[in-house]
């Protein structure tokens, strides 16, 4: 049995420290703070794997890269940052093929899709997206299944792209060619 680490105003957890939580915990690491997270519920998941389904085969067909569902990525160290989310893109370019870690990735990908849960406030979940920018995504979706919406932030964009179920998502310029009719996502 793993012994979960806590961590205190005064003791800040490294990667290292959340790898040792295991399935005993699941959440995230900002700075060092152990933010727990409550598993997602079945329309987070529904959506979270059909994407995958749709980033896989995209990836798979191009040879372009990996696709990879809530796996934990670090953004900072001293103090660590782990972020974990719901899908990501990363490129061969930046992670080449073969490089098999049971460690956090190191490389930032260059897509990264949060589904929104009930329990996300809104200016979290747009804080979350720009930390993503700020740290090299180049693309990253927000999805709002209780809205059928999207939002598509880009890097260097001043806009936020809002679409809605009629609309297809693209992966312009992370993923050329690739498209998803959103009334597919949405679809009960």
């Amino acid at each position: 049995m793993t012994t979960a680490i806590q961590s205190s105003p005064t003791t800040l957890l490294t990667a290292d420290d959340l790898l040792l939580f295991g399935d005993e915990k699941r959440g995230e690491l900002i700075r060092g703070v152990f933010c727990e997270m409550a598993p997602p519920g079945k329309e987070h998941g529904r959506i979270a794997a059909l994407l995958t389904h749709e980033l896989v085969g995209y990836a798979l067909a191009k040879r372009a890269g990996t696709v990879v569902g809530e796996s934990g990525v670090q953004l900072e160290r001293d103090p660590d940052t782990v972020r974990a989310p719901d899908v990501a893109f990363t490129s061969y370019e930046r992670s080449p093929a073969g490089g098999v870690t049971h460690h956090y990735a190191q490389e930032v990908p260059e897509l990264v899709v949060e589904v929104v849960s009930l329990s996300d406030r809104h200016a979290a979940v747009h804080d979350k997206a720009r930390m993503w920018l700020s740290f090299g995504v180049q693309l990253v979706w927000v999805v709002f299944p209780a809205s059928h919406t999207v939002e598509v932030h880009r890097a260097g964009a001043d806009a936020v792209e809002a679409l809605t179920s009629a609309d297809i998502l693209d992966g312009a310029p992370v993923l050329p060619g690739f498209s998803c009719p959103l009334s597919r996502l949405f679809a009960d």
